[in-house]
């Protein structure tokens, strides 16, 4: 893919914004839309053109990339009135950075196909800061030729893109990805609470433990920021709740049986209750320490 060749970015939340910012950073042209008009105003200041719609970014662009809350947001920007769809034709590649449930991931990519448009379903990994720093993780679903056509543009977003396999297969990746995340950001709050009431330092435990088999990239990131006493978000809460309802919902589909991450899933909801829902994915801590009748800062 020349860079002059147009991209569009829809979806300009907490990750979108920087992604889109990195794409401009790299030397493409970037048409903007979101509904929120603040992030459009900051992107087009930096060079970016905005549009009105998600036709609008189709008409002007030989890329569009969206990444929005869930599956009904994506559906609707791109098969509903004013859509993506609407301007879709032989040569565009459609790029979904969301993560949504597969099945609707195969849904827009047929529907696509049908104007002769190319899908790549292609969530990623590594949050607000992996988004700042073009270091994030894609996983991709769809025509490996529409990948390479669209590598270089990936490459100013993530450090590792693989190519998992047909469409719909990287939204299977990314929902493997959250079962880790959410039981290792679980796991983090019990062995810090578990620490803190059984009589140990929790911050020289971490020390101790994140060496050996314990070690993973939660344990490396996230106990610095809790010790900090900050829960503010690079993944909110409310966002890890509804990707665990994703997986729940394709595993009914496929009878998988996840017991972990249907108890993960209520404590996660148990946070949306507590009013925690733009809380870090990490401050389900927060439900381990009422539940424990303790707390990491004392």
């Amino acid at each position: 893919m020349e860079k002059e060749y147009r991209v569009g970015y829809i979806g300009l939340g907490l990750m979108g914004k920087s992604m889109a910012r990195n794409i401009l950073r790299a030397g493409f042209s970037l048409v903007v839309h979101n509904r929120s008009r603040a992030a459009v105003n900051e992107l087009v200041a930096e060079g970016a053109a905005a549009a009105h719609s998600p036709a609008e970014v189709a008409e002007q662009v030989d890329v569009v990339f969206t990444n929005l809350p869930d599956s009904p947001d994506v559906e609707s920007v791109v098969l509903g009135e004013h859509g993506i769809i609407e301007k879709a034709r032989p040569g565009m590649v459609y790029v979904d950075n969301s993560t949504i449930k597969p099945a609707v991931a195969r849904k827009i990519a047929h529907r696509l196909a049908e104007k002769g448009a190319q899908s790549l379903d292609a969530p990623v990994s590594g949050g607000d800061i992996g988004a700042r720093d073009g270091t994030l993780t894609i996983m991709v679903g769809g025509p490996a030729e529409a990948l390479e056509r669209v590598r270089p543009i990936l490459q100013a977003l993530g450090k590792t893109i693989t190519h998992v396999g047909e469409s719909g297969t990287g939204q299977i990746a990314k929902a493997a990805n959250q079962i880790m995340v959410a039981a290792q950001m679980v796991a983090m709050g019990e062995l810090l609470i578990f620490a803190r009431k059984a009589g140990a330092d929790p911050q020289k435990v971490v020390e101790a433990i994140k060496g050996g088999a314990a070690q993973c990239w939660t344990l490396d990131v996230k106990p610095p920021r809790l010790f900090a006493g900050n829960r503010n978000p690079g993944f909110k809460a409310y966002m890890q709740a509804k990707d665990l309802a994703i997986i729940m919902d394709t595993a009914r589909e496929y009878g998988i049986p996840l017991p972990s991450t249907a108890v993960d899933l209520q404590l996660f909801n148990a946070m949306l209750q507590s009013g925690m829902s733009n809380l870090d994915n990490s401050a389900v801590i927060g439900i381990i320490e009422m539940l424990a009748n303790a707390t990491l800062l004392e």
